[in-house]
């Protein structure tokens, strides 16, 4: 990472995440940090999260699922700064080797060129200077995460010829993967085992998990916007389990790990070598 300086102007940012709090989750502080900083971000989740958790049935319904985290993602925007928040509507395609996989309105079933397409015209109209979005392990493997990242990765390459200079003078945006490290995972997964908590994963799932620490380009620590980067998940109120396995950690073990953010800037993105987001103030 190089040193942290002032950008030359106002950057703009598009993050493009599979579902509602995939945002927050893993770069709520950066997103915080970019948006205090006067620069302009939009956020586009490709699918609804109908199939995801519901923590309290009082909360919502399998039926009501999706409209419902369309609005607990708009407030966590609120929270972090971010107006500019878009759906591309597609179904959430649930955890690998679910029935979900295969229902024909899932991102997961959706025509390739399509999903391009979509991500393609954002990219037109905003010409943003960085794109985030999912790294290709899907931190997890879950199937909407490596496909929006496989289709992003082809937007901003089919983007390319038309999209103006960078930062630094080159072709198009930059692109970063968000990454977690897995050492992070084995981190969790020995942190839970000591206070004898039953991890969601399997030790040996750990040597798999996220991505490879030499992969991780930008390390970015925003524990100054660790606050906003809380309030904003707390929105996702569907998706929190008070009992789960996280809930049960230490505040200052989650607030460590939250505190510190990972991406990798995508192999020759933009035939640069200068690190925009890690150059970006942390303040």
């Amino acid at each position: 990472m190089t040193s942290p300086q002032q950008a030359p102007r106002p950057l703009t940012v598009l993050a493009v995440f599979a579902h509602p709090d995939d945002e927050g989750f893993g770069c709520g502080g950066t997103l915080a940090a970019l948006v205090a900083g006067g620069h302009r971000v939009t956020l586009v989740c490709a699918t609804n999260g109908d199939v995801g958790e519901i923590s309290d049935p009082a909360l919502a319904t399998p039926e009501t699922l999706g409209a419902v985290r369309q609005g607990e993602l708009r407030a966590a925007m609120d929270v972090t700064g971010i107006a500019d928040v878009r759906f591309l509507n597609y179904r959430d395609s649930g955890m690998a080797g679910t029935d979900d996989n295969h229902n024909p309105a899932s991102l997961f079933q959706a025509p390739a060129e399509r999903v391009v397409e979509q991500v393609s015209a954002v990219i037109r109209e905003l010409r943003p200077d960085i794109v985030i979005t999912h790294d290709p392990t899907g931190g997890y493997g879950h199937p909407d995460h490596v496909t929006i990242c496989r289709h992003t990765t082809a937007a901003v390459e089919s983007c390319r010829p038309t999209a103006p200079s960078g930062p630094d003078g080159g072709d198009g945006p930059l692109l970063y993967y968000l990454c977690f490290p897995r050492s992070v995972f084995q981190r969790m997964w020995q942190e839970m085992v000591n206070a004898d908590i039953r991890p969601p994963f399997a030790a040996d799932d750990t040597a798999a998990l996220g991505t490879a620490d030499d992969e991780v380009t930008t390390t970015r620590k925003v524990g100054r916007f660790l606050t906003v980067k809380k309030e904003s998940l707390e929105c996702h109120r569907t998706q929190i389990d008070p009992t789960g396995p996280f809930a049960q950690l230490s505040q200052d073990f989650v607030d460590e790990i939250m505190s510190t953010e990972y991406f990798q800037l995508a192999p020759n993105s933009n035939n640069q070598t200068r690190d925009i987001l890690g150059e970006l103030p942390e303040s």
